[in-house]
């Protein structure tokens, strides 16, 4: 079966979108798929001294994809961090459908990563969280974990726990629920570490810009250094962003080394890292189910009742 990208006016759209990009004709010359590294179709066109990364979406998801171009943009527009850069205007229409366009990068994937990979991912994480604000959240810039919508509107208390609570947690309790993945016993474990997040969430930290979504495949390693993909970013606390590194695969502790050597971790981080992936746990039981990754996770939010409810 033809990959979705393949099709004649997708591939049309891309070249136009790429001619404009770069002032003159360019053709696509050769084709590889990424889906296996992305919730939407995805793949590079590669053509003579340029290539582009194309992911395709359905009505739904021309909301989703400007999220993500915004927070690139912020990102880009904040930090000194490297993003992925738009092709002409980033988002074009296909039939009923989107098409989300940057240039394709010389990358080492994941699976083939060297400890200086890691490293990179670490001093990358520490200069994103150099940024400051005076608020958690972000004001007027609402995002997408995953397909679920992420409510960054700042919280009166203005702490840390109460953010945590009322815009992550609390929301990803109530899908899970919703979506009848989640045992009413685990529901209410959850419940009870909300109730005592003011004392689990250690030291208060500053409002830092935070990726959102940094698992470690949302970075490209590149000869650079490394570069941020699809970010849901707001202003929160450091250590949530190093948490979710790992929270489909381990990384390695070259990253925390690199990320210390930049800014200091508080005591007690090893300690909360589970703490930190639970909401993120909780989407991938909603949107999984009784798949085996669904049951997998599920076990990880037993473990985590078990340890601070």
């Amino acid at each position: 079966m033809s990959h979705p990208l393949l099709n004649a006016d997708v591939v049309r759209a891309v070249e136009r979108a790429a001619s404009a990009h770069r002032g003159h004709p360019w053709v696509s010359a050769g084709f590889s798929s990424l889906d296996a590294r992305a919730a939407h179709p995805a793949g590079i066109f590669r053509g003579e001294l340029f290539s582009v990364f194309a992911k395709l979406g359905g009505p739904d998801a021309h909301t989703q994809f400007i999220a993500e171009m915004r927070g690139l943009d912020l990102i880009r527009g904040r930090s000194s961090v490297g993003t992925a850069v738009p092709v002409g205007p980033g988002l074009i229409h296909v039939g009923d459908g989107s098409l989300l366009l940057s240039e394709a990068l010389a990358e080492r994937p994941a699976e083939r990563r060297c400890g200086a990979d890691y490293e990179a991912l670490g001093q990358t994480l520490a200069a994103l969280h150099e940024v400051k604000d005076g608020q958690f959240g972000l004001a007027g810039f609402d995002g997408f974990f995953g397909p679920f919508r992420q409510d960054n509107r700042p919280v009166p208390a203005n702490t840390w726990a109460s953010f945590y609570a009322e815009r992550r947690v609390g929301p990803s309790l109530r899908v899970a629920v919703d979506s009848g993945h989640l045992p009413a016993d685990l529901a209410a474990g959850v419940g009870r570490i909300i109730a005592r997040l003011p004392e689990l969430t250690g030291p208060e930290p500053a409002p830092a810009l935070l990726h959102g979504d940094g698992q470690q495949n949302n970075f490209i390693s590149t000869p650079d250094g490394a570069v941020v993909i699809d970010a849901c970013p707001y202003f929160g606390h450091p250590e949530l962003d190093l948490a979710l590194l790992g929270y489909f695969e381990p990384v390695p502790g070259a990253v925390f080394d690199a990320y210390r050597d930049v800014s200091p971790l508080a005591r007690g981080f090893d300690e909360r890292i589970e703490l930190w992936r639970l909401f993120a746990y909780l989407a991938v039981i909603s949107a999984t189910g009784a798949s085996s990754l669904g049951r997998d996770f599920l076990g990880r939010v037993v473990s985590a009742v078990t340890r601070f409810a």
